[in-house]
């Protein structure tokens, strides 16, 4: 299996994401089994987040696919909830109703930062841009905050979705 330290590196060396080729490759690295019409499937099923398309450099290379980083994290949620015997109607119903916006919300948040940096950059000698500065540092811990209370909220109905789930098994 992969574990969390490996999947931290990989969410930092692959931010700008990764091919459905790539993700096939490292959970082949890892022994871990997943078809690309696996792949597929779990994208259809609203499990995984669309790829976007990114064109290649250099003349008629076309484009490609890309896929977030933590499409791996997902995928390895997926497989445990499998695992417990949670059914992929269970899985998109209970586990993963937020999951996508939610990262859709952190992918916005982190394409208005770059903007707001990129324009700080070309106006670093005006006066204001000091304290500008300081608002987009405060904006940004907030939307850090922000991120970690909807997981935490996504997490706690996950943990109460599952024990009901068990209460249930056990009780019939």
């Amino acid at each position: 299996m992969i574990d969390a330290e490996t999947l931290a590196q990989f969410e930092k060396t692959h931010g700008a994401g990764l091919t459905s080729v790539e993700i096939l490759n490292v959970f082949a690295r890892y022994d871990v089994q997943l078809s690309e019409a696996t792949l597929r499937k779990y994208v259809q099923l609203g499990l995984l987040p669309r790829s976007v398309r990114v064109g290649r450099k250099g003349k008629h290379q076309g484009s490609q696919g890309i896929y977030p980083v933590s499409v791996i994290r997902q995928v390895l949620r997926i497989k445990q909830m499998m695992a417990e015997s949670y059914t992929i109607e269970q899985i998109q119903r209970e586990f993963l109703f937020i999951r996508s916006e939610v990262e859709e919300l952190e992918s916005m948040l982190s394409r208005i930062f770059k903007k707001l940096d990129g324009v700080l950059k070309e106006r670093k000698l005006e006066r204001s841009t000091t304290a500008v500065q300081r608002d987009v540092g405060d904006a940004r811990s907030l939307s850090k905050e922000l991120m970690a209370r909807l997981e935490a909220i996504e997490t706690k109905l996950t943990t109460r979705s599952r024990l009901e789930s068990v209460s249930s098994i056990s009780a019939g």
